[in-house]
């Protein structure tokens, strides 16, 4: 593969930062080939439509300011262009408590947490992977000490601004012993063919309380292939909560390891594709340890020729005795040409466990159509009423803070849905 990610310009290398294995990355990049539908692991994205050729990395940000957030306030904002840090407040408060956000430029992906030596699946999108490492301007950090339980959230807005454009934001959050804190990031980019390849990674200490919420409301020419690692250590609980809307192709792999006694990992996603949008979930939980607690649930809507993917592993291994583990997937569709598939798997090493899995793929409810419409309310009404209330749900589980937003872009999917038909 020719690969359009070598650089030629020494000054542009420079602005990613000063890394001198940059360019021996790039090599490694430009060696492999893009992942086929030949792969049960990519078998029924579009990934054959991904044209590398039409793209450049991002070597420094677009100067083009993110949409204004709606959600005010927080105890630190972050704005990210790009994959680059543009600014980083914390509000002095916080600040003396030693919470902060800072940027490291040797910090790449740590991809250990997704390798498993038992399996055949290990680090799939490894070209992906290698691109990220080589063209990641680097990791934007935030910490929160041993102790200190942050009471407002910290809100990231991380803005693609470039067309034609691929960039590689690396997003790192560490929460230490017994702290606590809810980092919300709102994904967003300019209208345009571009390519995302974002890193989150998130650790929580013992006895930590860590969520992230990512909100993704990219244009629907816009394609994400990003990952989700993270490590809970014992008695620590990560809340993780997805909600997606946009993009032609959006795919995230989470890898989730349980690796202390008595940690908790609760997973939610809300999705919602019309048009062509695909979007694509990849889970691997990972119990380590004893005692340990993991919680998925995943509802989407597929509307027009849309679909989604998802891909469960709940995985159990030798040491995970008393472990509990939870995994729902459901999908709604809206239209005929709408498709979803959902593979739910288990993996158990440990004959003292709980698991369960479970998946649904099915149209719109018709004895609660007819219900509501033996009532007199209008179909249109009806079919709005009954994809609220599947949301619910999930939105439920998701922080007070971006409710609402969510609520927001179903609306908006179903503003559009009723002035087609």
């Amino acid at each position: 593969m020719n690969s359009p990610f070598l650089p030629v310009d020494d000054e542009a290398l420079q602005r990613l930062g000063d890394r001198s294995d940059r360019n021996a990355l790039a090599a490694v990049a430009a060696a492999m080939s893009l992942p086929t539908t030949e792969t049960e692991q990519w078998r029924y994205s579009p990934i054959g439509e991904l044209a590398l050729d039409g793209l450049q990395p991002a070597t420094e940000p677009t100067g083009i300011e993110p949409p204004v957030s709606v959600i005010a306030g927080g105890a630190a904002r972050a704005t990210i262009i790009d994959g680059f840090l543009i600014s980083a407040e914390v509000a002095d408060g916080w600040q003396a408590k030693g919470v902060s956000i800072a940027i490291a430029t040797d910090r790449l992906v740590d991809l250990s947490p997704s390798l498993d030596t038992t399996s055949d699946d290990v680090i799939e999108s490894s070209i992906f992977d290698a691109m990220h490492s080589a063209f990641s301007p680097g990791a934007i950090v935030i910490t929160v000490p041993e102790g200190v339980a942050v009471d407002e959230p910290i809100i990231v807005r991380n803005h693609h601004a470039g067309v034609g454009v691929a960039s590689f934001p690396h997003l790192i959050v560490e929460a230490g012993e017994a702290s606590s804190v809810v980092v919300i990031e709102i994904q967003t980019s300019v209208a345009g063919k571009a390519l995302s390849v974002p890193v989150v990674e998130l650790k929580a200490g013992k006895a930590a309380n860590l969520r992230y919420v990512a909100v993704q409301e990219h244009d629907t020419d816009h394609w994400q292939i990003g990952r989700q690692l993270s490590n809970i250590d014992g008695q620590a609980t990560l809340n993780t909560d997805v909600a997606a809307f946009g993009a032609r192709y959006a795919r995230i792999r989470t890898d989730s390891r349980l690796a202390g006694r008595g940690s908790t990992a609760k997973m939610s996603a809300g999705y919602y594709g019309d048009g062509d949008q695909i979007h694509d979930f990849r889970v691997f939980q990972h119990h380590d340890a004893r005692d340990t607690r993991s919680d998925l649930l995943f509802k989407g809507a597929q509307d027009a020729r849309s679909g989604s993917i998802y891909t469960g592993m709940i995985h159990i291994h030798e040491d995970g005795a008393g472990s509990n583990a939870f995994q729902t997937n459901r999908n709604v569709k809206l239209s005929d040409d709408a498709w979803a598939w959902s593979v739910p798997n288990l993996e158990i090493e440990n004959n003292e466990v709980h698991c369960s899995h479970a998946s649904t793929v099915s149209p719109v409810d018709g004895d609660q159509q007819f219900y509501l419409q033996a009532r007199g309310v209008p179909p249109v009404v009806a079919d709005r009423l009954i994809v609220a209330g599947f949301y619910r749900e999930v939105i439920d589980r998701m922080p007070m803070q971006v409710r609402d937003e969510v609520r927001r872009l179903v609306d908006e999917k179903l503003d559009r849905r009723d002035g087609e038909r």
